[in-house]
């Protein structure tokens, strides 16, 4: 790193302590209102942040999956299945849905990452698909397009947590859990080996790097926490189907990644913070729903490449006289 780019990273740090103090702000905002609305907007970005980041963890090594929601749909439905037919604790049944997840992923991963870039993309996009068609041919298991209803609540030490109030911070202990686990894969070897494979591939095998077991083992890394993020949706929303975990979902994820920032560890939660409120802000113009999606994606890949995470960096290179 160049003198150039010390001074800037320095200058960086008032503005990243700012956003973590703004997070932090944001966070308790439902304690202050004390709206039953805002909690679960809360609920819901924490879940949404928790998807994106296993998703971001792909992006790491260089791949952008559209199977993510397949992914969460996998530990969804074994989460459920496992706490209402053969009576698992709920606390067991969410990392079960993980583990399920991250499995699958890691069986399919090898053939799957083979292909690089639209290649890649398009067969997770089928993925995605041929999950959802699954689960609607098998309703015994998935409900069919019924889906099912019903699903128990989330449950601590025998104490079921009812109200959002009392849902809301066991989401947070998830979320600084699930963020933990990327810091530490991001500033440790892993994830010096991640950033060496998506920077340049055929140089980090070169330089000695199992690129094919590093992008397989991101991949199951990041489904698996879609998977646990899939089993919270499903116990704190109540019913789930084949539909819920559509591409719709998947994009959803990966705006959310993308607006945050695709290779900023922050990115997830800041995309998710800013892009799961916006639906209920643009209630009155649900027909424009995607388009405004599309100019915000738009002006974020425009103006901000790294992403809103990224803005602070940006804007001390800016005060720096750098381009």
């Amino acid at each position: 790193m160049n003198t150039a780019d010390t001074i800037s990273t320095h200058r960086a740090r008032p503005a990243n302590l700012l956003w973590l103090l703004a997070l932090v702000g944001a966070a308790m905002i439902p304690w202050f209102t004390g709206s039953t609305f805002h909690f679960h907007i809360a609920i819901m970005v924490c879940i949404a942040a928790m998807a994106t980041g296993g998703l971001a963890v792909i992006a790491w090594v260089g791949q952008l999956s559209l199977a993510h929601a397949a992914f969460a749909g996998v530990g969804a439905y074994t989460s459920v299945l496992l706490v209402t037919r053969l009576d698992v604790p709920v606390l067991l049944g969410l990392p079960a849905g993980g583990l399920a997840a991250g499995t699958v992923a890691f069986l399919i991963g090898s053939p799957l990452l083979r292909l690089r870039g639209v290649y890649f993309v398009l067969i997770t996009f089928a993925m995605n698909e041929l999950f959802r068609l699954v689960m609607l041919d098998i309703p015994a298991y998935s409900g069919g397009s019924s889906g099912i209803v019903g699903i128990p609540k989330i449950s601590v030490f025998g104490q079921t947590l009812s109200r959002h109030q009392d849902v809301y911070p066991f989401m947070l202990i998830c979320l600084v859990l699930v963020m933990g686990l990327l810091v530490l894969i991001r500033n440790g070897q892993l994830g010096r080996r991640f950033a060496a494979v998506e920077e340049n591939l055929t140089l980090a095998e070169s330089s000695g790097i199992p690129t094919a077991r590093t992008q397989n083992l991101a991949f199951t890394i990041g489904s698996a926490i879609a998977g646990f993020a899939g089993a919270l949706l499903a116990h704190y929303i109540g019913f789930i189907s084949p539909e819920t975990f559509g591409f719709q979902l998947a994009g959803s994820y990966v705006i959310m990644l993308v607006t945050g920032g695709r290779l900023a560890l922050w990115g997830p939660l800041v995309g998710a913070l800013f892009l799961t409120p916006l639906p209920e802000f643009l209630r009155g113009a649900v027909e424009y729903q995607h388009i405004i999606y599309g100019v915000v994606l738009i002006a974020v890949l425009r103006f901000l490449p790294q992403g809103l995470a990224g803005l602070p960096a940006q804007i001390a290179r800016a005060k720096g006289g750098r381009p």
